[in-house]
């Protein structure tokens, strides 16, 4: 009996732990792979800025880009030279100079040490992905042509911004400009599709990387 109670005690402790990990993150379907990159951060120029998720950059956080990385991946990053290391979650596409694979948050650079180097040889091994990244596709049209709103913005920078990201992968990227309640808004939209089941293939794959993907009727470009 007392041997039971014993093991009672220390599982509670290690099932509270399992229940509120899984509450913001899942591993469940994810490839637990590790990578060898060259890292380099950014920070000041881009600190309040959107991101290619969405999310508002912060440069004293603990995010990351990466190319292709699905959006809310999570990273243990390891900086080879010290062994210091960093959990980063992936909220941005870059960075975009030839050798470079990681770009980190200044916090997360300076917490592995990397501030002074600028750039530096690290470990990353995926762990999960955050729930709060993961995207479905939803419509608003009904009949075609379709094309896909990824983004909608009130600042044209902000569109253009993710406009220059996305066309580093996908081809027929463009904004449009519509004005609602007096509004006016800068669309990142890709592609004209003739029919839905095509326009599905391509938001499936978008929503897959953290997108957060809507199947519209087609407008002109601008």
């Amino acid at each position: 009996m007392r041997k039971s109670f014993v093991f009672f005690l220390l599982a509670v402790p290690v099932m509270l732990f399992m229940s509120c990990s899984s509450s913001t993150y899942e591993t469940r379907g994810i490839s637990s792979r590790t990578y060898y990159w060259t890292a380099s951060y950014y920070g000041k120029k881009f600190h309040g800025r959107s991101t290619a998720s969405g999310r508002i950059f912060n440069m004293y956080g603990k995010s990351a880009a990466h190319k292709s990385l699905p959006f809310g991946t999570m990273l243990e990053v390891t900086n080879i030279s010290n062994g210091r290391k960093v959990i980063v979650t992936v909220n941005d596409r870059g960075p975009f100079v030839k050798g470079r694979q990681l770009d980190l948050s200044y916090g997360a650079a300076r917490q592995i040490g990397m501030i002074q180097t600028g750039t530096t040889r690290v470990k990353a091994r995926i762990i999960g992905r955050e729930r709060g990244y993961v995207k479905r596709v939803s419509y608003s049209a009904s009949q075609g042509p379709y094309t896909l709103q990824v983004g909608s913005f009130r600042d044209r920078e902000n569109a253009l911004s993710l406009k220059n990201v996305l066309r580093h992968t996908y081809g027929g990227v463009y904004i449009s400009n519509v004005t609602i309640n007096g509004i006016s808004y800068f669309r990142v939209c890709m592609g004209k599709f003739r029919f839905r089941r095509l326009a599905e293939k391509t938001a499936e794959r978008l929503a897959g990387e953290g997108y957060g993907v809507m199947v519209i009727a087609y407008d002109e470009r601008i």
